[in-house]
């Protein structure tokens, strides 16, 4: 067997692809925290001569346009570090930062902390539900189902998915009081 060099593997490109993805969410994961974001995910493409890295970091807060300049510069950074030192990704790139859209499954305890006050779709003990997430805790999710709260663990829940609410109760709160 061929000896594995950064960048190339001996199980082919789609196994190389791989590697670079997780080294470049080694690199980017802690530069991505200390300024204050969370990695979402990322992909590596190969673009020809050059790679197409797309990054996408979120905050309790949400990100605006600012802060994903901000964390753009950071990431290109530590990528331009890393490619310097010999780094498994290296060479030109194209870098693309966002944040995840509202489609974005949930699949993490943050990304439910994040969705609270939200209409959400999951499939909650092998049953499919809809239900406003109301709360998380370490051991769960307590959704709002047709006006009862129940309480989910963990490991009952599958991947959940935000529903585009056009007039959220909030707002139909709001325009009603006017």
């Amino acid at each position: 067997m061929p000896p594995v060099t950064p960048g190339r593997s001996a199980n082919g490109p789609a196994a190389a692809g791989a590697n670079v993805r997780l080294h470049v969410i080694e690199v980017l994961r802690p530069v991505i925290a200390e300024a204050g974001y969370d990695l979402d995910d990322v992909t590596v493409t190969a673009a020809g001569r050059r790679s197409l890295v797309r990054v996408s970091v979120d905050a309790d807060g949400g990100i605006d346009l600012d802060a994903v300049a901000t964390v753009s510069r950071v990431i290109s950074e530590a990528l331009d570090a890393d490619s310097d030192g010999g780094g498994a990704f290296a060479g030109p790139y194209v870098l693309e930062v966002s944040s995840p859209g509202i489609d974005r499954p949930l699949t993490e305890q943050r990304h439910w902390r994040r969705a609270r006050g939200r209409l959400v779709d999951v499939e909650a003990d092998g049953t499919k539900v809809a239900g406003r997430v109301v709360g998380t805790s370490e051991a769960g999710v307590t959704l709002e189902i047709r006006g009862q709260q129940r309480e989910f663990l963990w490991a009952q829940l599958g991947q959940g998915r935000v529903q585009v609410e056009f007039n959220p109760p909030s707002v139909a709160t709001e325009a009603e009081e006017d």
